[in-house]
């Protein structure tokens, strides 16, 4: 920077100094625009990070997803899917801790699961057990908790190895109350089997507090267990029945619960050509469709496997697209399932799918997500590629 002041009245002295300000006032600044370029860097670098993590947390979320779909199905498979992506550590303690915790997973499939006789599930299931606070409670009300977690299998080894881990536990939290864990095990049973009797509507002999109290006479190492306690136990089975977990990671909410689209569309009929107003849900290269938002259950199932789609001019509806069969398919219809107006889930008989979407930009979109939904089944282009090549042999021979 330059001085541009008339300085001529000031003596050498002062000149110099005013010199020196200048100097200086130049220096500050350009050590201060330095500054603010370092900053922008530093602001660009820091968005470029969020980016990357923004990125990571968004697959990690759809792993995460993917691996609850598998425990769901098979609860090995995707407790090893969880683990060779990092979002479980194996080891008894981590598994059960995501188990324990981890919303959307069946229920009978946790209960198959941690019955298993391996021994990592083994300690799995005593780690599952240890995040479970039984001190201080009854008996009853540990049990609805234990319960309340998984679904009881139905192998009768897998629920005594549950049922006697629970007990070890509940002694373990409650020491004194029984003589030993096994006092526990047959009391729990002996509950449990009399919330069948008192609850299940073809039991027509309901049992008696007496007769509850001599069934467990001598349970305890021998001796009997106070009549007070056989009582209070009888009572709240017969006021509040077990509560028995609804399968909820066999609800479809959490197959949607990260879908990669969804929205409203008009859906065209396949033997009758009218138009109804659907909800879909693009997800696991599925195209499911419902009446109402609300719905649990899908009206139809389009699995997105060998398909292809397109937009197409309908003179009826605006902003129309299809998915449709290849020319070399090996099928005629598109695989697919719906319910009839029966509740019956039928197979879907449709050539063609086609769409209406509310605007331009909406159908854009829908062809984009859909196709890159399309799932290529391997042997279908083998066997496509084989039926190409023996019709052209055909067609020489002929010539």
């Amino acid at each position: 920077m330059k001085m541009t002041e008339d300085v001529s009245y000031l003596d050498d002295a002062d000149r110099e100094l005013l010199r020196e300000i200048w100097r200086r006032k130049t220096i500050l600044l350009e050590e201060i625009q330095r500054l603010k370029d370092e900053i922008k860097d530093v602001d660009v670098e820091i968005e470029q990070m969020e980016e990357v993590e923004d990125r990571r947390a968004n697959t990690e979320a759809k792993q995460l997803l993917t691996g609850c779909k598998k425990f769901n199905s098979d609860a090995k498979k995707g407790i090893k899917y969880l683990v060779e992506h990092s979002l479980v550590q194996n080891t008894p303690k981590d598994v059960a801790e995501f188990i324990f915790s981890r919303e959307g997973l069946n229920k009978v499939a946790i209960g198959d699961y941690l019955g298993e006789r391996h021994e990592f599930t083994l300690e799995v299931l005593k780690e599952f057990l240890q995040l479970h606070q039984f001190g201080g409670k009854n008996l009853d009300v540990s049990l609805r908790q234990f319960l309340w977690s998984f679904r009881l299998p139905g192998e009768a080894q897998k629920i005594d190895r549950m049922m006697e881990a629970f007990a070890a536990r509940y002694c373990e939290c409650n020491p004194g109350v029984f003589s030993n864990p096994d006092t526990c095990y047959v009391l729990s049973f002996a509950i449990i089997m009399l919330n069948t009797s008192l609850h299940n509507p073809s039991v027509k002999d309901k049992p008696s507090v007496e007769r509850f109290i001599a069934m467990n006479r001598g349970i305890n190492d021998g001796k009997d267990l106070p009549n007070q306690l056989l009582t209070m136990l009888y009572d709240s089975i017969k006021k509040e029945p077990f509560k028995i977990p609804e399968d909820d990671g066999n609800d479809l909410t959490s197959t949607f619960f990260n879908p990669d689209r969804e929205g409203w569309l008009l859906k065209q009929g396949g033997r009758y050509k009218t138009w109804k107003r659907r909800w879909f849900i693009l997800a696991d290269n599925c195209l499911y469709y419902f009446e109402y938002t609300s719905d649990k259950e899908p009206k139809g199932i389009i699995p997105l496997e060998n398909l292809q789609i397109r937009e197409v001019t309908d003179q009826r509806k605006p902003n129309c697209f299809e998915m449709y069969l290849p020319e070399d398919a090996m099928v005629h219809t598109i695989k697919a399932a719906k319910t009839d107006s029966e509740g019956r889930v039928v197979e879907g008989k449709h050539t063609t799918y086609r769409m209406s979407a509310a605007t331009p930009a909406e159908m854009e979109d829908w062809i984009t997500s859909i196709r890159k939904s399309i799932s290529q089944d391997p042997y279908y282009d083998m066997i496509a590629a084989r039926k190409k090549k023996v019709g052209k042999a055909n067609e020489a021979n002929q010539s």
